[in-house]
């Protein structure tokens, strides 16, 4: 961290800025629903994913993709996210699949073992084939 002039002389440390979470979500034309999540997973950025993959699950589509690609950070509370979304897909019927992982979310996966209780795609567009696959 760098120090910065509070405005009183003294040197104060200045918190490095938090990328924050960005949400982006589409529908394919076969009904399948893809939210690709880009920044920190984690306790100050959960609400917004935690609203969209709800109103994702709500929608009830053909199958539900979660692009983690560009999660660069991902802690218990994001964890608990994917778990419990998991678990809603599987309540209404849908296929919940994860795709392009980034590194640290599959260590965090791993070393939780629930990497074991998600299917794991290498991209969206083979999870996306998976779908029509087993449908």
């Amino acid at each position: 961290m760098m120090p910065s002039d509070n405005g009183q002389g003294e040197a104060a440390l200045a918190a490095a800025p938090r990328p924050g979470l960005v949400l982006r979500s589409r529908t394919t034309e076969t009904g399948a629903a893809v939210c690709a999540l880009a920044g920190d997973l984690d306790i100050e950025t959960l609400a917004s994913a935690a609203e969209e993959l709800a109103e994702l699950v709500a929608r009830r589509p053909s199958a539900l993709v979660i692009d983690l690609r560009e999660v660069a950070f991902c802690d218990s509370s994001g964890l608990n996210l994917l778990l419990r979304t998991r678990i809603a897909a599987e309540k209404e019927g849908l296929h919940l699949r994860l795709a392009a992982v980034a590194p640290t979310v599959l260590r965090v996966l791993e070393l939780t073992g629930a990497r074991t209780v998600f299917t794991i795609h290498e991209t969206v567009e083979e999870a996306l084939r998976a779908d029509r696959v087993s449908v």
